[in-house]
């Protein structure tokens, strides 16, 4: 295939992020992920197809729109069902509900939906089109020490996609980031590492059973894979996120940190990542499966977690 033809699918591009890596950035968003997390803060990011989203507190009510949505559903999937109280008007709305085992993801309602409560969750980009957008912001990641983040999802996936944009994109002198969950195979890896300035690198668990029982897939590629790019001389920013009840006793935060350590210079920073529950309404949108909810590691925890990294030789730790 040649680069003309070569597609990615994106759910979403964000400019000016400064929460993906150094300076200023803009991240691009790619579908798919091998991953089930069940803390995911972007359900919509784990699938490998196109997605419809629907946002509540965008709809009109089915009265003002004359119920163009549910006639254009060739399945019939769009149903009328529900209320919301308009703050604007103090009136009840009427709304609507997406039948998910009859909706095919066609995309037919969010094409009529004016006010955007319907849409499309992902698209195909080429490799021309998404590189030109992400030069627009060139100028913010010169002045600002900042860059790119292909991030997901899992962008590892779309490993021939990435590749090419980052090749593109570091050949304009931008700075290149991946944020990845590390599972891949080595071959994989070494594809994108001659274009990766800094790999974000996620460490959920250091137990494989456990981690598998969760997140649906072993550790050990991710742990390699970690010390394989350390070898190499590629740099790491560790992200591991503190989930209650998963991964937040002491015995397995204290064998991360001695992971961390022994990646040695490879790790510039390790950032702490609460858990919160702001995706839970995110997975409203896709899906009418109910979310598992935890509670929020308090302040003073995640200090006590940051200052059993910080006993061990890392560079930085902060929590984020």
């Amino acid at each position: 295939m040649s680069t003309e033809e070569l597609t990615g699918k994106l759910y979403d591009i964000q400019g000016f992020s400064v929460q993906d890596g150094p300076g200023i950035r803009t991240t691009a968003f790619l579908k798919g992920c091998p991953l089930r997390c069940p803390w995911c803060h972007s359900p919509e990011s784990q699938q490998y197809y196109p997605q419809l989203s629907w946002i509540s507190m965008r709809c009109q009510g089915t009265e003002i729109c004359k119920e163009r949505c549910i006639k254009a559903c060739p399945k019939g999937a769009v149903e009328p069902a529900g209320e919301r109280l308009d703050p604007k008007t103090n009136e009840m709305v009427k709304l609507i509900h997406v039948n998910r085992t009859l909706c095919d993801n066609c995309g037919k309602c969010a094409e009529v939906c004016y006010p955007n409560a319907l849409y499309i969750c992902g698209e195909d980009y080429t490799v021309d089109r998404l590189v030109k957008r992400l030069l627009q912001d060139k100028p913010f990641y010169d002045r600002s020490g900042g860059g790119v983040t292909i991030s997901g999802g899992e962008c590892l996936t779309q490993i021939d996609f990435v590749v090419e944009v980052a090749k593109r994109l570091k050949a304009e002198g931008v700075h290149i980031a991946i944020d990845t969950t590390g599972f891949a195979s080595w071959e994989t890896v070494q594809k994108i590492l001659p274009y990766t300035d800094l790999f974000l690198y996620d460490l959920k668990h250091m137990d494989s059973e456990k981690h598998k029982a969760v997140v649906a897939v072993p550790n050990e590629p991710i742990i390699d894979n970690a010390r394989k790019i350390a070898a190499a001389g590629g740099k790491l920013q560790i992200r591991i996120p503190v989930i209650p009840l998963f991964n937040s006793d002491d015995d397995n935060l204290r064998k991360t940190a001695e992971f961390c350590a022994e990646l040695g210079d490879a790790v510039e920073l390790v950032q702490l990542l609460p858990y919160h529950n702001l995706g839970v309404t995110k997975y409203l949108r896709i899906s009418d499966d109910p979310v598992a909810e935890a509670t929020p590691p308090s302040d003073e925890f995640m200090q006590r977690v940051k200052s059993i990294f910080e006993e061990y030789p890392i560079k930085h730790v902060t929590i984020h």
